[in-house]
């Protein structure tokens, strides 16, 4: 399946730049891992009595065994969960991996004018850290991170994404958000904004076109192209 568009073609018709966190922007769980946080909201979880099937015992991802607890347990139990995968999430982004050119699409982004926010399923508060510690604050309009113990809000659900087009004050047409899982191109399908699928790992890319996206950015240096793009547009 081929896209139907091309990232360039994408960024030519849009301005304001959404970026999903963990994947465009960094490996949050480079070296605490997803699937150590995800066995620690299990335990969590089962001290409180809560039996565990087995397909979430094999899940790796922890926002996934956020998504059950608010299926299964009281709204306390949801809250410690999260509160768990908050302080883990941040342990974990003060040794996450920068994503390739992503500091450049960020830097770039900024200097064309183009109002960059992030919006993620991470919490916020591990962003605005990641985004201290790496100096980019200055050049992100805002943060939209998880909405706390209220997993059914977290993308594709398209109310994230909503609140980072209010926040960079423009139409949904005019937005472009930047995602590497298929939860990222339907939540902003659903938003009415225009989507690139981030394929930084191979056989990506199919899922987030069939998802929708309109374009892709492939490969492991995938944020080069866009990097390259916005580099052209520097209004300085």
């Amino acid at each position: 399946m081929n896209p139907r568009y091309s990232v360039a073609q994408v960024l030519n018709d849009t301005g304001p730049i959404l970026l999903d966190f963990d994947g465009p922007v960094c490996a949050v769980f480079a070296t605490l891992t997803d699937s150590t946080v995800a066995a620690e909201l299990r335990r969590a979880i089962e001290k409180q009595g809560v039996e565990i099937p087995e397909q979430i015992r094999a899940v790796g991802d922890p926002l996934e065994v956020l998504r059950f607890t608010a299926t299964v347990g009281t709204p306390t139990l949801v809250e410690r969960v999260e509160d768990e995968l908050c302080r883990a999430e941040l342990a974990a982004v003060d040794g996450a991996k920068p994503t390739p050119y992503a500091r450049e699409v960020i830097v770039a982004a900024y200097e064309a004018s183009r109002p960059i926010a992030i919006v993620s399923n991470n919490s916020a508060a591990a962003i605005e850290r990641y985004l201290i510690a790496h100096r980019l604050t200055r050049y992100v309009m805002a943060i939209v991170g998880r909405a706390h113990a209220d997993p059914t809000l977290m993308k594709p659900n398209p109310v994230p994404i909503q609140r980072a087009v209010l926040a960079v004050a423009t139409d949904p047409a005019r937005c472009v958000l930047v995602g590497d899982s298929v939860s990222d191109i339907r939540g902003g399908r659903a938003a009415g904004v225009r989507t690139i699928g981030f394929a930084n790992k191979p056989g990506k890319a199919g899922p987030l076109l069939q998802a929708g996206a309109d374009a892709t950015a492939e490969g492991a240096r995938g944020m080069g192209e866009l990097a390259r793009f916005l580099m052209t547009r520097t209004s300085g």
